[in-house]
């Protein structure tokens, strides 16, 4: 995983959820287009996209092993409208992610922080193992981890996959949630 902090000249804003569409041309005309979830809370300085990178990629080789400060990409986007957070939305919010489907959920809980402090608001992670867990120093006391695969030594929390009892450790349900990752795991 890598993320790229972009400076974009005229960027239009974004809400929390949506994403960007990067496109790539090589020099002999070939282009390779992917969607990347934008990591960066609305209003923020600049645009963050945390992209994993994929053995099979078109893109994501590029973007986390080639691109160098400056280099230029395509970028159209903002894109999305149906999976994302307006804090005028009643509360409280629950956000369940598995691997980098973290990321349009860490925009959300970045926006929170930003504009709703208040606001109760939980993520439920899944990953597999400790070195897997994307924004590991932003993850705060509203962050329940379960570990599906190699948990830390001193890990007594939650293993295994995501289930009843890791969902009803969150809170009560509210009417408002949002669920990304795989589509097994969605």
């Amino acid at each position: 995983m890598k993320t790229l902090v972009l400076d974009v000249p005229d960027w239009p804003g974004h809400a929390a959820g949506q994403h960007v569409d990067v496109r790539l041309t090589a020099e002999d005309g070939y282009q390779a287009q992917r969607s990347y979830s934008i990591a960066s809370s609305p209003g923020s300085e600049r645009l963050e996209l945390t992209v994993e990178r994929l053995e099979d990629g078109e893109v994501s080789p590029f973007l986390t092993d080639v691109l160098e400060p400056g280099d230029r990409f395509e970028l159209r986007g903002p894109v999305g409208g149906y999976f994302v957070w307006d804090p005028a939305s009643p509360g409280p919010l629950h956000l369940v992610g598995g691997g980098s489907g973290v990321v349009p959920l860490m925009a959300m809980l970045r926006h929170r922080r930003r504009a709703m402090p208040e606001l109760d608001m939980r993520l439920i992670y899944s990953v597999r193992s400790a070195d897997d867990v994307i924004f590991a120093g932003e993850l705060g006391p509203e962050t329940l981890l379960t570990y599906t695969r190699r948990p830390p030594a001193d890990w007594d929390g939650h293993t295994g996959r995501l289930d009843a009892a890791l969902v009803a450790a969150a809170g009560p349900l509210p009417a408002t949630a949002f669920v990304c990752g795989s589509h097994g795991f969605v």
